[in-house]
């Protein structure tokens, strides 16, 4: 395929090879510096060429490099430049396309004067007192810089590059007077910059949007300061999307319809504009359009009020997102070189749908997105109580009301490392989190509420577990619960038998639990089934090993049923659901299993172990015989069924009692603790 040639130098030409450069299509782009081609990016089938050209070096180039067609992707103001490329064409038959950058050429208002040439406006200035901020290049500086009055109280804003400091220093303007930075300019740094240098008349192009010059054009009049506007020349010409169209039907390749899309996702902080970082803000001015839900689209209102004036949509999911950015109608009203920003609730990186959303952009073929994080309410409610959080756990119950699994890990939390931030959805979480403390011995704790912080309602007050249980007054919540009793969590297992509430009903001894639970390996995202459970004494104790394990406690007796729920009670174990009936057929209805313990069968081992062999490779199974016939009955079943790793390991313990001055061993009964891993049948 014969590659594109791009006169570039703006911002619409980076972003058209981008384009041709997504679509496969080769291209090659001129620009005439140095530092034109450094803030190109590195791009698959782009050929960048430095230089400034005459119209007789550019027909040689043309010639010799076989092109498909040229775009003149210049500045509007480089009417020469355009006239050079124009005359190099004379005698090709090449396909040409101008184009256009879309400039609104407005009329004069408040204390704008506009002009049609940057000499008309240099002899302006001579009336003009006070600093004057020259945004216009260094090109035609030489025009400003002749009078020198006029020169003594310039400021000029360039690019950061050797070319153009040296066009200052050839017209003698001193460095305190330069200031080279690389846009684009908010109007925020605009103001800035007005009054660090006290410039009381601000002169610019009309360069459109991707010039900045809406930017500069707010800034001067929010500060009450002349603006001196050098009309842009009325330019016919392509938009961006027509270019596209237009080099797609040359070179038959479909282009990307959101090729020329810059997607920021950005964190828009707890609400009050005073929680907007400055980045975001400067994104938002910039946006063509911004998305996101009803309460982060209003903080963006009210951080940078321009936006009200930008197309808004209430959507934050890539499938209601992607569909009006793939639209043609949109970039053709947008013009292809296209700023949309998404707004998150607090910051980017912290419980956001930023990371969904940023890989389903990738997967849609959209790969400029950046993010931009924003100050989160435990970053805040940290700094208003005082409390430093790096050391704290964090979660959140926000839509996971009912849970259970995430009520097991806070209690652990709070108990194990006394400072946990809680993130909730409203008053009746609140009140929820001061039971779930005041139920599970955790009543000494200290609740520390941060309300609709950032607004001017914003409370944070100290409450006990008793006094949350009371909360009635909606709105934006954070917890931070205190617990200044907290004890280390045990890293291994070993509760005392004495731990448990027993009755009448049989139990695991605490010497085979220990055994038992090694030789299943668990992980912690582990599905538990401890069948036969009896007290539940293996099921609480795989359970407190983390709170990310789901451990289903399988018995078909009511009254041990009953007393698992109570020593899960006890233990403020969330993690464990009591099936109250017998395996097999209590399996069929549930997750299937990662890991199995079976201390008691109820004479149908056979069926139980067919059934688990039944649910899938992969599944870790131990089980505890007492007698010989049960093991004799395990090591033929074993022969019948699809496993490995088997091992058969024999425990004989033995305790010790105290006999007046004298401590005598009592044995206990030999154990059988098996063990093996269901293969695929």
């Amino acid at each position: 395929m014969k590659p594109v040639l791009i006169y570039s130098g703006t911002t619409e030409g980076k972003q058209l090879s981008e384009c041709l450069s997504l679509a496969g299509i080769p291209c090659t782009v001129c620009v005439a510096t140095e530092y034109g081609e450094t803030v190109m990016p590195k791009q698959d089938a782009v050929t960048v060429h430095t230089g400034r050209m005459t119209a007789e070096e550019m027909q040689s180039f043309l010639n010799e490099g076989g092109f498909a067609a040229v775009v003149d992707a210049t500045h509007p103001f480089a009417v020469e430049v355009s006239e050079n490329i124009q005359k190099s064409l004379k005698g090709a038959s090449l396909p040409y396309f101008r184009l256009r950058r879309d400039c609104s050429h407005e009329t004069p208002q408040g204390r704008e004067r506009w002009f049609s040439s940057a000499k008309e406006c240099a002899a302006a200035l001579k009336e003009v007192k006070g600093n004057i901020l020259l945004t216009t290049g260094s090109k035609e500086l030489f025009l400003y810089a002749q009078d020198d009055e006029v020169k003594k109280r310039l400021y000029v804003r360039v690019l950061p590059s050797a070319e153009s400091i040296r066009a200052c220093e050839e017209q003698k303007i001193t460095g305190k007077q330069i200031i080279a930075l690389q846009g684009p300019f908010s109007e925020e740094l605009n103001r800035a910059i007005i009054k660090q240098y006290d410039i009381s008349c601000i002169v610019t192009k009309e360069s459109g949007a991707a010039g900045g010059f809406p930017e500069k054009r707010k800034a001067a009049e929010a500060l009450g300061i002349a603006c001196y506007i050098i009309g842009s020349p009325q330019e016919t010409g392509l938009s961006f999307s027509e270019v596209l169209k237009e080099l797609e039907i040359l070179t038959q390749t479909a282009i990307p319809k959101t090729a020329g899309l810059c997607v920021t996702l950005a964190g828009i902080g707890m609400g009050a504009p005073e929680t907007v970082t400055q980045e975001v803000k400067e994104a938002l001015e910039r946006a063509d359009a911004v998305f996101g839900s009803k309460r982060a689209l209003e903080a963006a209102k009210a951080a940078v009020p321009a936006v009200s004036a930008k197309p808004l949509d209430c959507c934050y999911r890539a499938e209601d997102i992607l569909p009006k950015l793939e639209h043609p109608e949109v970039f053709q009203k947008w013009g292809g070189a296209v700023q949309v920003v998404v707004v998150f609730s607090g910051d980017t990186g912290f419980y956001s749908g930023c990371r969904k959303l940023r890989q389903e952009l990738f997967d849609a073929g959209i790969q400029n997105v950046r993010i931009l994080s924003g100050i989160s309410c435990v970053s805040y409610l940290s700094a208003a109580a005082g409390i430093s959080w790096e050391d704290a756990e964090i979660f959140s119950i926000h839509g996971r009301q009912e849970d259970l699994c995430i009520k097991n890990r806070l209690l652990e939390a709070v108990r194990s490392r006394g400072k946990v931030f809680v993130l909730v959805s409203g008053a009746s979480d609140v009140q929820e989190i001061g039971k779930l403390l005041e139920e599970n011995g955790c009543g000494n704790c200290k609740v520390i509420l941060g309300h609709q912080l950032s607004y001017s309602e914003e409370q944070v007050r100290e409450y006990t577990p008793l006094e949350c249980q009371n909360c009635t007054e909606e709105g934006l919540y954070v917890c931070l619960i205190l617990n200044f009793e907290q004890k280390e969590r045990p890293l291994t297992h070993g509760r005392r038998d004495g731990d448990f509430l027993r009755g009448q009903v049989p139990m695991t001894k605490e010497e085979v639990r220990t055994i038992a639970i090694s030789k299943l390996r668990l992980n912690r995202q582990g599905v538990v089934y401890d069948i036969g459970s009896g007290t539940g004494s293996v099921a609480a104790e795989i359970a407190e090993r983390s709170s990310s394990l789901s451990v289903y406690a399988i018995e078909g007796k009511p009254e041990a049923a009953a007393l698992i729920r109570e020593n899960c009670r006890k233990f403020g174990l969330y993690n464990v659901t009591v099936v109250n009936q017998a395996a097999p057929e209590a399996l069929a209805a549930l997750p299937e299993p990662t890991h199995v313990f079976i201390g008691g069968s109820g004479g149908k081992l056979k069926e139980i172990l067919s059934a688990l062999c039944g649910r899938g490779a992969g599944i870790r199974v131990v089980l505890t015989a007492v007698t010989l016939e049960t093991i004799g009955e395990v090591s033929a079943i074993l022969k019948e069924l699809p496993v490995s790793d088997e091992e058969i390991v024999q425990l004989q313990v033995s305790r010790s009692l105290i006999a007046g001055r004298y401590h005598r061993m009592q044995a206990e009964n030999p154990i059988w603790v098996v063990s093996f891993t269901v293969e695929e049948e």
